[in-house]
């Protein structure tokens, strides 16, 4: 390693250039249709499967909606089902200020997704930082930290979840020796809080260990302050978004079923031009683990140039941190090429907590990020600042050649989006619907439901509140209780004032004919759906209609 680091300014466009790679990375896989504010094809036409779907109807309602207290509740989209813009996945950290200050923005992913790129190459390299000061070595590290399944594979969905370039910088402030520390926590924790709830976890964590290192020497009161702080603002910040709008159904049956293989970082799963896709449970969460061939080639040089790293001196808080949630990731049944191995059974109220955060194998995410640094301080250490650039700079073009399958797989879905369009509907039948109902209900209403997507979309478009819905978590038993209540009231032929209902199976049908006043009410198809008008054929309407 260089006695002298390199000058200021070299750093300075070495951070921009790590910065701008980033960015570009997400507009090589994704093109630039996507950026453009007016353009919501790619997110409804179901290419990238529900999600995209559902962050865009939970902005349209949440945009809609008069505000309340706390300010991220979302009653239109939901119902009786609903809860907040924070189950929505909506990103509450643009949603609250875009709705005061645009709340007739089409969409804000695309310009999400690029500014998630730009800041993964930032935070890469700030991160790398602690590694190595040499400009290159430092921009090519930040390079493969941006270029990585884990991040671009979100990006094809789960949007919130491309925000990892929060898990870099908790990373980076927990190395970091310097001044602000309890500042830039504070900033980072609830911003995280207002993103993601798995990235929150995992920042807290980092957080958690950070200031466990700084307190056992620094003084006893600013730390106080920072551990009553810190978690206040958190809890300030989900309360805003509408955390604990929802009373039940925080968890879900699934911990311990979307774990992390052994071997996840080694599978490619359609990712590789050169390694093989290796055997795995075929889970929604496998396959987006795999590190590419360059940081695997970076992993083995580390270890064959394995220097300890004067970074990690005085950190096993951090260390034990990582270690822990990669046990969360792992869980209690262990995973090795798709074989599972149960190691003990959970109690049950253990399962319960634990499946809060289901989707476990992502909490090997961190230490994920942290070995390919580890590596490159390891072989700058060994060949010094320079030499390590021109490996990485040579390591981050086999990373680029080796993904091609997978970046060409994401590239196909967007242009398959973009020219699949989205469904057309029944415009004059909604229109109309639209001047004399302001509720869409489906019927039996519940989360994900059938035809949730195309019921959700028509509703949001023509201003009707809706309980078909898509949220992330969602209470059953108030869905089951809605479900009889409704179900009796159609039976029964007793309606809900301005309420349009879809009727989703056989029994929701025949309890609609049973009840209707076919002289009075409309039972009928649309779009290949089976609606329920109650009062279409009022005294004074002229609206044609025919009964089934």
């Amino acid at each position: 390693m260089p006695s002298n680091p390199p000058r200021p300014p070299w750093n300075t466009l070495s951070g921009l250039g790590a910065a701008a790679l980033g960015g570009l990375v997400v507009v090589w896989v994704f093109g630039t249709a996507m950026l453009d504010p007016w353009n919501i094809t790619w997110m409804l036409a179901g290419s990238f499967g529900p999600d995209p779907v559902q962050y865009w109807l939970g902005w349209r309602f949440f945009a809609q909606a008069p505000w309340s207290l706390p300010p991220g509740l979302n009653p239109r989209f939901g119902l009786e089902l609903s809860s907040s813009i924070f189950y929505a996945d909506s990103i509450p950290l643009l949603a609250m200020p875009l709705k005061l200050i645009w709340p007739s923005l089409p969409q804000y992913w695309g310009l999400w997704l690029l500014g998630c790129g730009i800041a993964q190459g930032w935070f890469g390299w700030v991160l790398m930082g602690h590694a190595m000061p040499h400009p290159l070595a430092r921009l090519m590290g930040a390079g493969l930290l941006a270029l990585q399944p884990m991040l671009l594979d979100r990006m094809g969905g789960h949007l919130a979840l491309a925000g990892q370039w929060t898990v870099l910088a908790a990373l980076a402030l927990a190395l970091r020796a310097g001044r602000h520390q309890f500042a830039l926590w504070a900033v980072l924790c609830t911003a995280t809080a207002l993103i993601h709830s798995y990235l929150m976890v995992m920042v807290a964590a980092i957080w958690a260990a950070d200031w466990l290192r700084r307190a056992l020497t620094a003084p006893r009161w600013p730390m106080a302050a920072e551990v009553v702080t810190v978690p206040a603002l958190m809890l300030t910040a989900l309360w805003s978004a509408g955390f604990f709008a929802l009373a039940g159904g925080h968890g879900a049956p699934g911990y311990g079923r979307m774990m992390l293989d052994l071997f996840a970082p080694l599978d490619a799963n359609r990712w590789s031009a050169f390694w093989p896709d290796l055997p795995d449970l075929q889970h929604p969460e496998a396959g987006n683990n795999y590190l590419g061939l360059g940081v695997i080639l970076l992993l083995v040089a580390g270890v064959l140039a394995w220097r300890r790293p004067r970074m990690l001196a005085g950190r096993w808080p951090l260390l034990a941190a990582l270690l822990a949630m990669l046990a969360f990731a792992v869980t209690h049944r262990v995973t090795v090429l798709g074989h599972v191995f149960e190691l003990f059974a959970l109690p049950g109220w253990a399962e319960r907590i634990a499946s809060t955060l289901r989707a476990s194998q992502r909490y090997g995410w961190p230490l994920l990020y942290l070995l390919p640094v580890l590596a490159a301080a390891s072989l700058a250490a060994r060949i010094g600042g320079r030499r390590a650039g021109l490996v990485l700079a040579a390591l981050f073009t086999v990373q680029c050649i080796d993904l091609r399958p997978g970046m060409a797989f994401l590239r196909d879905l967007m242009v398959e989006a973009q020219s699949r369009g989205i469904r057309p509907t029944d415009d004059a039948f909604w229109s109309q619907a639209a001047t004399r109902y302001d509720r869409l209900r489906a019927v039996p209403a519940g989360n994900l439901g059938e035809n949730w997507e195309r019921l959700a979309v028509i509703a949001a478009r023509h201003a009707m509140a809706t309980d078909a819905i898509y949220l992330a978590r969602a209470d059953e038993a108030v869905a089951r209780a809605l479900q009889d209540r409704v179900l009796r009231e159609l039976g029964r032929g007793r309606y809900e004032p301005g309420t349009l209902y879809m009727l989703r199976d056989g029994v929701a049908l025949e309890l609609a004919r049973q009840g209707m006043d076919p002289t009075r009410d409309l039972l009928t198809m649309v779009d290949g759906m089976d609606v329920l008008a109650p009062g279409w054929f009022s005294p004074g309407s002229s609206t044609p209609g025919a009964s089934r």
